[in-house]
């Protein structure tokens, strides 16, 4: 059996604290005039990584997704001052989905007798910087591919491997909030909330320099914003966003509708809330979602 540094829930906890760098993003300018076609991209982004920070990544582009791989190695480490956080509720990570206009949530979060941790590891400041420069990167390339070429990526994925430790870290972002952030449309907060971030721990990934184990494919609007509902609840009662005694039913209710309202996502009949501590469902149709963003 592979042995890692990192347990699971502590690769959970360490997805939440690499954010601030990233956001930063914002502060840059960005070109109008199309410098790249689609078919350009790929090649473009590895050459320029190489070149200009001496980044060795594998990109590739299936449909309107691309894909950036980084292997590293030890990209965690123990922090010299361990951010401190309350914890007020436990969690467990439970897969949501968006099929056949059927938005199924699933949620399991339990109130908990408050106290104080601290974050046990962290991202690696280098590494940080190092997303951050790809995350210049692939902003500098699709914003030069013209901002009205419907052929430009939709969703990219930076996956950032402990190719010695065996995990990874992977980010998915939605190149319109990308853009909605850089013309101060959205806020970073706002920003960071809908960046979904998801760790694995896998033998797979020891000593794969090239990705050969990813699933590459094509991300949909509909898994998107199925993760995103996900990645906000872990937000929200893991940070934690909200006091004790709150109602967690209407919370998640919240976050539903204003998910789906912000992406003025209408393509959808049904959503079913299952809350699993309680064995509780509510399911409700488009009409009384769409009441509920206008409340």
């Amino acid at each position: 059996m592979m042995k890692s540094k990192l347990s699971s829930k502590s690769l959970a906890k360490l997805a939440l604290k690499i954010l601030p760098l990233i956001l930063f993003l914002s502060a840059c300018s960005s070109s109008t005039a199309p410098s790249f076609i689609k078919e350009d991209i790929t090649r473009a982004i590895t050459e320029i990584c190489k070149k200009e920070y001496q980044l060795d990544v594998s990109t590739k582009l299936i449909g309107s997704t691309l894909w950036v791989y980084m292997p590293l190695e030890n990209i965690v480490s123990r922090p010299e001052k361990p951010e401190k956080y309350l914890e007020r509720f436990l969690l467990e990570d439970k897969e949501n989905s968006l099929n056949e206009k059927i938005l199924k949530v699933n949620y399991l979060v339990r109130p908990t007798t408050e106290k104080e941790k601290q974050q046990e590891m962290a991202l690696d400041k280098s590494v940080n910087e190092k997303i951050f420069n790809i995350l210049q990167v692939i902003r500098r390339v699709l914003f030069s591919t013209g901002s009205e070429n419907k052929n430009s990526p939709q969703f990219f994925c930076i996956v950032t491997a402990d190719i010695k430790n065996g995990f990874e870290l992977k980010q998915y972002f939605y190149f319109p909030d990308l853009k909605k952030l850089s013309y101060s449309f959205i806020s970073q907060t706002e920003y960071q909330h809908r960046i979904i971030q998801d760790t694995v721990v896998s033998a797979d990934i020891l000593d794969d320099k090239a990705g050969n184990h990813l699933d590459y494919r094509d991300i949909t609007l509909e898994e998107f914003l199925a993760d995103q509902i996900q990645n906000r609840i872990k937000l929200k009662f893991q940070k934690p966003e909200v006091e004790t005694g709150v109602d967690i039913d209407k919370e998640v209710l919240k976050i539903v509708t204003y998910t789906l309202a912000a992406y003025q996502f209408k393509d959808f009949s049904l959503v079913e809330l299952a809350n699993l501590a309680t064995g509780e469902k509510v399911i409700l149709n488009q009409t009384s979602i769409l009441a509920n963003t206008k409340e």
